[in-house]
């Protein structure tokens, strides 16, 4: 994950205390925030850019502290610019007090980033559920997961603290099902088949990802569901295990068969005329992060997707 923009970061705090026994148990962010008097979002932004470390060792934001540990932050609270709603159309599947599940069409930006400050889903979320601002980071507030801008598919977002914290955790367990439809070149070797190789960010293009033995574990499942021999692709069925950028486009690439449309890795070739990558986010399953109701939703192909296996298919 990324820090909010800003250039008003100075030299490290001296913030470090030992975990006293009130604060065993708790989470990083949490504990950090409480002794410091920072926000939960602010604290959060510090743990994403590696800078608060417990014992001498970087650690995630989520990681549950031991009384007697000695935790060090290294860095201050960025200031970024404020966000705002603005009227950006959000498509949203479901709803309640905690969660939110939405459709989010290709072109759509998750969040602001660098070239995109306004017209993001995040714009659009805060002018429907101003209570999101509070929740989770503050330069992506309610987002425990993102799509890709040229993706189409289902997100959950979190509309409650106590939901923000527990999707952040299960996605972490690998307990939210992540199902995406994917038309690949060519035709896999195996109908089924498990692509386990680490990501990292491209030693030479600092806008893409690559398979890295020094980057973070990734684990693609895919499962051959069509074949079409002219031109040769396959649709596929694939599962997320873990949630790295660009994941499903990059592992896919690299056992020789890109995503169709995906120009960033080798996926744009004659024969098929697609402007963006055929990856749709088709099915969403998780435990309710407050409840622990079973919730399961399902998004069809958009058009575009769907005309071109039409075409395919006669």
């Amino acid at each position: 994950m990324t820090a909010g923009d800003g250039d008003d970061e100075t030299g490290p705090p001296e913030e470090a205390f030992v975990v006293p026994d009130a604060l065993a148990g708790q989470r990083v962010d949490r504990a950090v925030a409480m002794v410091t008097g920072w926000s939960r979002a602010e604290v959060q932004a510090i743990a994403d850019r590696g800078e608060i470390e417990v014992d001498g060792r970087v650690v995630a934001k989520s990681r549950k502290l031991t009384a007697g540990e000695r935790v060090e932050v290294l860095g201050r609270p960025v200031v970024a610019a404020p966000l705002g709603p603005e009227p950006v159309a959000v498509d949203v599947v479901y709803e309640d007090p905690d969660v939110i599940v939405v459709l989010k069409p290709a072109g759509l930006v998750v969040h602001p980033g660098a070239g995109h400050d306004h017209g993001t889903l995040v714009h659009g979320l805060l002018a429907r559920y101003p209570e999101v601002d509070a929740v989770g980071a503050a330069d992506r507030p309610g987002i425990v997961h993102r799509l890709d801008r040229e993706t189409s598919g289902l997100m959950v977002v979190a509309r409650s603290e106590a939901a923000y914290d527990a999707l952040v955790d299960a996605l972490a367990a690998r307990e939210v099902t992540r199902e995406y439809d994917a038309l690949v070149w060519g035709h896999p070797e195996n109908p089924r088949g498990v692509v386990d190789a680490p990501i990292g960010r491209s030693a030479t293009r600092r806008t893409r990802m690559a398979v890295r033995s020094e980057g973070k574990e990734a684990r693609t499942v895919y499962e051959v569901e069509e074949w079409f021999g002219q031109p040769e692709v396959a649709r596929l069925g694939c599962r997320l295990e873990t949630g790295r950028t660009h994941q499903i486009r990059v592992h896919l690439s690299a056992i020789g068969h890109p995503v169709v449309g995906d120009g960033a890795y080798g996926g744009r070739r004659p024969g098929i005329d697609l402007d963006r990558p055929f990856l749709h986010a088709e099915r969403l399953a998780f435990a309710h992060p407050v409840t622990g109701e079973p919730l399961e939703f399902r998004a069809p192909l958009p058009a575009d997707l769907a005309d071109l296996l039409q075409t395919l298919r006669a």
